[in-house]
């Protein structure tokens, strides 16, 4: 059974009009290579309530906004909000969020927010890439570290209610924004632009990555990075994505999910649509891992489910896996047939995705690998072609491929 989202960006909208507030506290710039930071937390802290909150100017930020409790804020961010490029400093000290070990430069919590005005993140994250290079040590669970930190600009945690729009973001060392724990939050007009200006590659800076949220909507965006656009974590449910353009990406992707073993992922009720997807590795993405035999595993043998989840009028060009699905996802083949996946994948449709391949998994177009089985998997209006040959069409362990308007072939 299919369920449609409709109308959450036009009501989050309604309940977010600016008004006048009670109070306006306006953030001056110290100067000097000071931090600005203090002077940030002081506003939130006297501008908590039915207030306004103003940055109109550049913030050298060398330390830690953790922004909490608060109800009906306006954050106009219409300057720069700058963090400095410190490793060593900001890896103890940004705030550690758990999952896959993130961390934050900036967590945002509280209810009926909005931030708007036009400005700028920048999260000088080029030293972290350039870091990683020779460093390497993301820590097991697959994100960064307490030792070796990559925080994210900007994180909406424990909150409710949320608008953040007409928002530039850059050079994040890791994803660019984590929604954490949170319902009804959303975006739009948002400009990503995470890239590396050296040899070494913007690992893991996703565009948007979603946890324990719910009633999530995300549109009217542009992302170039080089991960996930965006993707959708564990307990992530009832979630629009529509109207994107991503350059650059690892895909709109679900997962990964099932990574801890004893943990119980849901994805549900998921909507995709409008998107370009350009110069990519992946475009309709599941990812989920295999299963493990050890019960304390980081690598797979998690439980839970993906289902009620729509990829429509999706458009790709030189992307290598325009459609994938992986339950083997970062698992070595021979665990993962020997355990497969406790995860199970259902109702997933993929409605008008059409465009072009770039040629990297040859001829192979769509490539939906199931470690158990997968069922109620539909795909119409398919219009995919590779640079050159034939089209191919991947497929393991799919209940019923009467669904699907290409003809499948086993892996090779």
């Amino acid at each position: 059974m299919r369920f449609l989202l409709l109308g959450i960006t036009s009501v989050i909208s309604a309940a977010f009009a600016r008004g006048t507030k009670t109070k306006v506290c306006t953030v001056e710039h110290l100067g000097g290579m000071q931090d600005d930071g203090p002077n940030i937390r002081a506003a939130f802290q006297k501008c908590s309530s039915n207030a306004k909150i103003v940055l109109d100017k550049y913030y050298r930020v060398d330390s830690l906004l953790l922004t909490t409790n608060l109800r009906s804020v306006d954050i106009e961010l219409s300057g720069t909000v700058q963090y400095t490029p410190d490793i060593a400093k900001w890896s103890p000290e940004s705030l550690y969020l758990t999952y896959q070990n993130a961390t934050t430069y900036w967590f945002l919590s509280g209810t009926n927010l909005h931030v708007y005005g036009g400005g700028t993140i920048d999260a000088n994250g080029q030293v972290w890439y350039d870091a990683l290079a020779s460093n390497a040590d993301t820590g097991t669970a697959g994100g960064s570290s307490t030792t070796f930190a990559r925080p994210v600009p900007l994180t909406v945690g424990n909150s409710s209610n949320v608008l953040i729009e007409d928002i530039t973001q850059i050079s994040s060392p890791f994803w660019n924004n984590f929604v954490y724990q949170s319902t009804n939050v959303t975006y739009r007009n948002i400009n990503i632009n995470s890239v590396s200006y050296s040899s070494n590659p913007a690992a893991n800076s996703d565009g948007w990555d979603i946890y324990r949220s719910s009633f999530i909507t995300i549109t009217d965006s542009t992302v170039n990075n080089d991960d996930d656009c965006v993707s959708f974590k564990p307990n992530s449910t009832n979630i629009l994505v529509t109207n994107l353009s991503c350059n650059g990406s690892h895909g709109i992707s679900v997962g990964s999910l099932g990574q801890y073993a004893g943990e119980t992922d849901i994805v549900a009720n998921v909507t995709v649509r409008n998107i370009t997807m350009l110069h990519a590795q992946n475009g309709a993405r599941i990812k989920v891992f295999g299963g493990n035999p050890s019960p304390n595993s980081t690598a797979g043998g998690g439980t839970g489910f993906v289902r009620n989840v729509t990829y429509e009028d999706f458009t790709v060009g030189d992307v290598d896996n325009p459609i994938t699905i992986n339950q083997c996802y970062e698992t070595d083949a021979t665990i993962c047939a020997q355990f497969p996946s406790n995860l199970t994948i259902s109702d997933v449709h993929f409605i008008n995705v059409t465009g072009t391949s770039s040629g990297a998994e040859g001829a192979v177009v769509v490539d939906i690998e199931c470690s158990a089985e997968c069922q109620d998997i539909t795909a119409t209006g398919t219009h995919l072609s590779p640079p050159n040959g034939t089209a191919e069409y991947v497929c393991k362990n799919v209940a019923s491929t009467a669904e699907l308007d290409f003809n499948c072939t086993a892996p090779s």
